[in-house]
């Protein structure tokens, strides 16, 4: 996938209409698995159900893509994310689903609950960004580890990378990371 790398969202989205190269719908999914783990936790509020419901999502996307002519896909995806949610929560009202204690609204306090998850999403955003900056193979094994839960071995077996190379990805990655947030955490503190 890393040929696609330097692809705009456009271009992907063309050849995989066009050609058919699941590759390139690969990369999109990737490039955006943070901005939809972000949205489904903005509205289930529990990182297991946002998890499932990114996965339930990258189902969705191939049969909506043959249904629709898509021109923005990250506008169109967050959209899609942004609809499962919010059927999600009214099947939970709909079935009387009991929501955890620590779910629930807390009352007086909307506009607190409110800035928690507005910087949750922030972070979420900027943790996004910062994995684009990550190379390819840092990316994909940090992705595959830490978002989807792969093993070492699996994250291996599904790139094709011996176990060490994903392990050293992984590593580097993290601190990859950490560098690229710490500027943006320090532009933030000066700025309040």
């Amino acid at each position: 996938m890393e040929r696609y790398q330097n692809l705009t969202d456009e271009e992907l989205l063309n050849r995989y209409q066009t050609e058919q190269d699941t590759d390139c719908l690969g990369q999109l999914l990737q490039r955006y698995t943070l901005m939809l783990l972000a949205v489904s936790m903005k509205y289930l509020r529990k990182e297991e159900l946002a998890r499932d419901a990114v996965q339930q999502v990258f189902l969705k996307v191939i049969p909506e893509l043959e249904k629709y002519k898509v021109t923005y896909f990250k506008s169109w995806i967050y959209q899609i994310a942004k609809n499962h949610c919010l059927i999600q929560l009214r099947e939970q009202k709909k079935w009387g689903t009991p929501q955890p204690a620590d779910q629930l609204p807390l009352e007086g306090n909307a506009a607190v609950d409110q800035e928690y998850w507005n910087e949750k999403e922030q972070s979420l955003n900027h943790l996004s960004e910062a994995l684009t900056t990550l190379p390819e193979g840092q990316r994909e094994c940090v992705t595959l580890f830490y978002l989807q839960k792969m093993s070492y071995r699996q994250v291996s077996e599904k790139t094709g990378m011996a176990v060490a190379t994903v392990k050293s990805h992984i590593q580097n990655g993290k601190r990859n990371l950490r560098i690229a947030l710490m500027p943006k955490k320090t532009s933030e503190g000066h700025g309040r």
